[in-house]
């Protein structure tokens, strides 16, 4: 529910409604379907009328959403969306901004804009894409490439360290940090909507596949009949287990993390509890090395802290209080200007 929303003003709608006219052009087979249908369907359960949201992206294959929300939209420029959001919340703070973003578009030219986005709070849902590759601009490698990547652009395998958007996020003081798939539409709509509850800026990545320039990217990890061995789904309060029957689990011994099988050995109780609240665990698991640990998907982490645009206002209405309304034109004049005729 958005800020403007009350229990006794919910709207019925349905995903039908944040359906727009526009014809939606990506690839055939492109993840990017999958995550808008899930948006709109989940956009449409929170209750909240279309025009208090609003959809903001860079540049890149995903920055096309806005145009197929039913919703207000802004399509701006590469990497500075962050920027965008960031003076809509701070003048429209009623309002729910959705900020659709890529790996190259928010990792690359906009990392910075990304960075300072997050260690601010400000109260924007970031939808990362990531399908580890450039597909508007025809398969160049991209920030998130693994190593050894042979594209157009590196055709004797990337040399590049790749980053981890999740690793990132929580170095740069994020208050929300989860993960999904386009896959897996039930998990994704369930951090949707966790996203759009928190108070601050959420950052949700998402494994997104491009069948044209980088097909069957996450498949190990997200295909259905990997997920239960590969995936580490996460839940507030629960033990880190994985696997066909839920038999392994994470122990730590000492910083250093070894997955153990705990079927009929008595030994669950060893395995960790998750809280998403312990920042040192969440770090812990965003930098498990695959494939020897499984992929920690959902909320990785999540706090309380003040929101940017509320501390703005706050600071603002103390000054003015003090100093009384600022006259704009008796500012720009000052004392040392002129008339020339």
């Amino acid at each position: 529910m958005t800020e403007t929303a009350t229990s006794d003003a919910l709207v019925k709608l349905t995903k039908k409604d944040f359906e727009s006219d526009q014809e939606v052009r990506w690839c055939a087979g492109c993840g990017d379907y999958a995550i808008l249908a899930a948006v709109q369907k989940t956009l449409a359960s929170l209750g909240a009328k279309r025009e208090e949201h609003i959809f903001i992206s860079g540049i890149g294959c995903s920055s096309r959403f806005p145009y197929y929300m039913n919703t207000y939209g802004f399509h701006t420029i590469h990497g500075r969306a962050p920027a965008i959001a960031t003076g809509l919340r701070v003048a429209r703070p009623d309002l729910t901004v959705w900020l659709i973003t890529g790996d190259g578009d928010a990792l690359s030219i906009g990392g910075n804009h990304f960075i300072h986005l997050l260690r601010r709070n400000v109260n924007v849902n970031v939808l990362l894409f990531n399908n580890r590759i450039y597909g508007l601009t025809k398969g160049q490698y991209s920030p998130t490439s693994e190593v050894g990547k042979i594209t157009k652009s590196t055709p004797y395998g990337s040399i590049d360290e790749p980053v981890d958007p999740v690793s990132l996020a929580l170095a740069a003081k994020a208050t929300f940090v989860a993960r999904t798939s386009a896959v897996d539409v039930k998990h994704l709509s369930e951090v949707l909507t966790a996203a759009h509850e928190h108070r601050g800026t959420a950052m949700v990545e998402i494994f997104q596949n491009c069948p044209v320039f980088n097909d069957n990217a996450f498949d190990s990890i997200t295909d259905r009949s990997a997920r239960s061995s590969q995936q580490m789904l996460l839940r507030d309060g629960e033990p880190l287990i994985f696997g066909e029957q839920k038999e392994k689990g994470i122990i730590f011994e000492g910083f250093t993390p070894r997955v153990i099988d705990h079927g009929g050995n008595g030994l669950l109780e060893k395995v960790v509890r998750f809280d998403k609240q312990d920042k040192h665990l969440a770090m812990l698991l965003a930098q498990l090395p695959y494939p020897e640990f499984p992929v920690p998907m959902g909320v990785l982490y999540e706090e309380n802290r003040p929101v940017y645009e509320e501390a703005l206002h706050a600071q603002i209405a103390s000054a003015t209080a003090k100093k009384g309304k600022g006259d704009l034109k008796a500012l720009l004049l000052g004392n040392d200007s002129w008339t020339t005729s």
